[in-house]
Formats: structure tokens, sequence, C-alpha cells
């Protein structure tokens, strides 16, 4: 990227000062466990909207899709477009009402209402594990990239971006997070979209940047696929690209997307903070519009740096490379602040959400069920600052590895979120599923991805004189896959030779409420 000028930490340091302004000025109006976990419900459509963007969108997005970008092009843009737009849709118009409606606070909160406690128990257990660790996975990922890019020492940033965003998080709860999260989404949005004005600018717009790229495909040693295929958005079954449009349908938009936008706590709790049920909806749909300008940012970006520097050996320094030579001064900070902000708003969701879920569903329902709202704000506060200490530890500890910490993350994530999207889902559209079957069926998926992950193993398939199950690398998209099938098929056969779940759980489906409208 460069040197920074004086100007460029001047823009830096500008908005950390606005960042922990906000902060602070939100902690005034937080007095009860209510308000720090959901705001009071008081949070406003569009806010709640830029901020559900920004919570997805994360640094290691922008330097990964880019670099994703250059060596495909633009069908990596399909992660937004078919991974994200028509969950968030179908989320605001069919489940988040729905949930907004019940009066929950976690999505494990739930699913104790439709099923039982050990249901919501698991789910809970789960998530706070995955959240608790991924603090520390983005902290050192965030860390290194900023070595990458500005020359920041590893260690002093990874413990600066815990305590600012731990700071924040303390202060305001999810208000802070909110609204730190729409200044830092709009921060984002302005920074990229500056690099893709001057990258196309300086190729002569589209049509330049579309014959720079098919040049440059000859040059290139990790352009992989024929570059006429990186201004197409659907790919044939037999491309060389690993985004053929049948993984793409089948596995993202099917399975994954949905569980992320419609049962990741991190996701769903801005929205049940929402001051009402029509202004839930209205943050998915205006988060859904503004996901339609992501690509564009995000992707176009690493296919102008393919265009302009088409002998790069790392994919992943395509976009500082671009950076450091199309920003001015002043300029290179803004991309900075953007990308900082990128970071920060991953890891203040993550870290509120996993605090929520220990408060509520771990302290709150058994070992202090009595807590009043002052009791549960001190609690939460305190969760904060042990889960900011515990993603500095982690953070560091990872950093002694030379493991992919991503591949690992994304995989471990694999081994419950298709089974607890099957139970979510189940309980929200079926009336048939009872605890019994939620409960095997959740297990009995969670052991599905991970004998999946064995079997595919290079040790254990040596062990066993068998060959891998998969053929590619990391594919922790088929096990949540098949786990997720495993699922529903336990769920199915439990629930049918149980008894069935009284009329009070049952009121808690989808299917209930809408017939209860009807009458």
């Amino acid at each position: 990227m460069g040197s920074l000028s004086v100007l460029d930490y001047i823009v830096v340091l500008l908005y950390l000062a606005v960042t922990l302004f906000i902060g602070v000025w939100v902690s005034r109006y937080i007095q009860t466990g209510r308000e720090f976990f959901l705001a009071g419900r008081t949070l406003p459509w569009w806010a709640v909207g830029v901020s559900l963007v920004a919570t997805d969108i994360g640094g290691t997005d922008i330097i990964g899709v880019g670099g994703a970008a250059y060596r495909y092009g633009l069908a990596v843009g399909n992660f937004e477009w078919i991974g994200c737009v028509p969950a968030m849709i179908v989320g605001a118009f069919v489940f988040i009402p729905h949930f907004w409606r019940s009066g929950v606070t976690t999505i494990p909160e739930f699913l104790e209402k439709r099923f039982d406690v050990s249901v919501r128990t698991a789910v809970a257990i789960c998530w706070l594990l995955f959240m608790a660790c991924n603090i520390g996975v983005m902290l050192l990922a965030s860390a290194k990239l900023m070595e990458a890019l500005a020359g920041w020492p590893v260690a002093w940033t990874i413990v600066g971006i815990a305590i600012l965003v731990g700071f924040y998080t303390f202060s305001g709860g999810l208000a802070a997070v909110v609204y730190t999260d729409a200044l830092q989404g709009l921060l984002m949005i302005a920074g990229c979209g500056l690099v893709v004005g001057l990258g196309l600018y300086e190729l002569g717009g589209i049509t330049g940047l579309r014959d720079a790229v098919v040049a440059a495909g000859a040059e290139s040693a990790q352009v992989t696929v024929n570059t006429k295929e990186h201004f197409r958005l659907v790919l044939p079954v037999d491309t060389t690209s690993p985004f053929p449009w049948t993984g793409i349908l089948f596995g993202l938009a099917f399975i994954t997307s949905p569980a992320y936008w419609i049962g990741n706590q991190a996701i769903v709790q801005r929205a049940l903070g929402a001051r009402s049920e029509f202004e839930a909806k209205a943050s998915y749909v205006w988060g859904a519009l503004l996901k339609n300008l992501i690509p564009f940012i995000i992707v176009i970006p690493g296919m102008i740096a393919l265009a302009k520097f088409p002998n790069l050996a790392d994919a992943d320094q395509a976009l500082p490379k671009l950076i450091g030579s199309l920003m001015p001064a002043g300029g290179k900070g803004i991309f900075l602040a953007a990308f900082m902000a990128a970071m920060m708003s991953s890891v203040d969701s993550y870290l509120n959400s996993a605090t929520t879920i220990f408060t509520n569903d771990i302290y709150l329902r058994f070992l202090r069920p009595t807590a009043d709202e002052r009791r549960l704000l001190f609690v939460g506060r305190t969760i904060t600052v042990l889960l900011s200490i515990w993603g500095i530890f982690f953070a560091f500890l990872l950093s002694q590895s030379d493991a992919g910490i991503y591949a690992i993350f994304q995989t471990l994530m694999s081994f419950f979120n298709g089974p607890a999207f099957a139970v979510l889902l189940a309980g929200l559209v079926t009336r048939g599923v009872n605890r019994y079957g939620a409960l095997s069926g959740f297990l009995i998926g969670v052991l599905t991805a991970v004998s999946l992950y064995l079997l595919n193993n290079p040790t254990v398939c040596e062990y066993l004189k068998s060959k891998p199950l998969f053929q590619i690398s990391d594919p922790f998209l088929y096990y949540s896959i098949w786990a997720f099938l495993a699922t529903w098929v336990v769920m199915l056969v439990v629930s049918y030779w149980t008894e069935s779940e009284p009329s009070e759980k049952l009121a808690m489906s989808l299917r209930a409420t809408r017939a209860e409208a009807a009458t």
C-alpha cells in the first residue's frame, strides 16, 4: 500500500475519535440489561440496515474477495447477490417479524419456546464457543492485514483493536454497536467506492476495463480461467472456476445463506432491537438494497488490479497494490479508515452477541433466573471485558500456529451451522417436529458433519487406507449440506415415533401464527 502521509494519519485518527464519541454518547442512555442487549428496542431501520451490511463485510472479506475477483472475476459477486439478497428479503417478510413479535432476545431462547431447554442449551453452547473463538480469529486476521497494509505491528494492533472495540461495546451495548456500524458501513462504501471510481477513470471506463482484463489474463500466472468469464455471473458446471452455478444455487442460496441471515445471532439481534415490527422488516429490506451495491465496490477493484498488475505472485495483494497506486495523500487514509471500519464492525458484532447469548441463555436461564435488569447490565459488561481479554489471548495463541485459521473456523462452524438452521427451520415451518426430534436431530447432524470431516482428513484416510470423500480442499460447505439433510431425516423419524408437542409449544410456529391470524 505504500507509506502513509500525515494527512492519511489525520483521517484515521479522526475516524477513531468519532467512533469513540458515538460509543460514549450512546452509553448515557444505557441503564438496564434490556437496553444493553436490545437497545431497549429503540433502533431505527436505517441504522440497523447499514449495521447488517457492515457486520457481514469484514476487512478480511474486502481483501479476500478482491483477491478472488482478481483470479475468477465477477462471479464472486454471487456471494452477495445470490448469497445474501434473496435470504434477506425472505427473512424480512417471513421470519424476522415472527422473531420480533415473540419478544425473544436470542435465537436459542426462541428454540426453548418452540421445543425445550435442552435444544436451547445445545445450540447456545455451540454458538457461544464459535463466537468467542472467532473474536480472536478476527483480531489476528485484522492485525496481519494491517501489518501488510500499513506496517503496523501485529501484537499492538491486536491489543489496540480489542481495547477500542471492547470499550464502546462495553459502554453502549447493542446501540453502540449498531450506530458505530452505521458509520463504519457508510465509510466502507465511500472508501471502496472511491477506489472503483479512480480505477475506472484511469482505465477508460467499463469498456477499457474489459479490454485490459482480457489482455491481462494471458500474462497472469494467478488467473487459471478464461478471462472472458471474468464478466459472467452464471458459470457452467464444467468451469475451471470454483463458482459453477450448481454450487452457488444449491450450496450457497439454499442452506448457507439462509442459515446466516435467519439463524445467526450476530445478525438477527440487530433486527430484534428495532423499535417496531415494521422497522425490523424495513431494516432487512434496506440492508438487501445496500447489498446489491457491495459487489461493485469490493469485486470490481480486484478486476481493476488484474488490469493494472497482471503479474502479482499473490492475488490477495491485489487490493493493497491498487490502493498504493491509485490513492493520493489523504485518500489512503480514507481507505485505511474504511478497512478498519470493516474490521471493527465484525469484531464488535460477535463480541456483543456472544455476551448476549452467555448472559441470557446461560447466566439468566441457569445461574441466576431472578436477576434484575441492573444485575444483567453488570453481568453483560463484565462478560464483554472478559471476552475481549479472551480474544486477545486466543489471537496470540493462534499467531503461534501456521495453520490456515480461516479454513479451520469455517470448518468448525460447518459442524453445527447446518444442523442449527435445520432445527430452527423445522420449529418455524412445521408442527410435527417435537423436542425429542429436534435435540436428537441436532446432535446427529453435528456428528454427521464431524464424521465427514474425519473421513476427509488425510491422516485418517491414510490410517483407514481409504480415499478422501471430497476432491476439493476445505469442503466445509458440503459438511453443512449433508449435516442439514441428516438433521431433517432424524428429526422427522424421531418425532414420528414420540409424543407430539403441547399446543403452547406449537403456537410458536409460523403455521400456527398464520392460522390464528386467519381466524
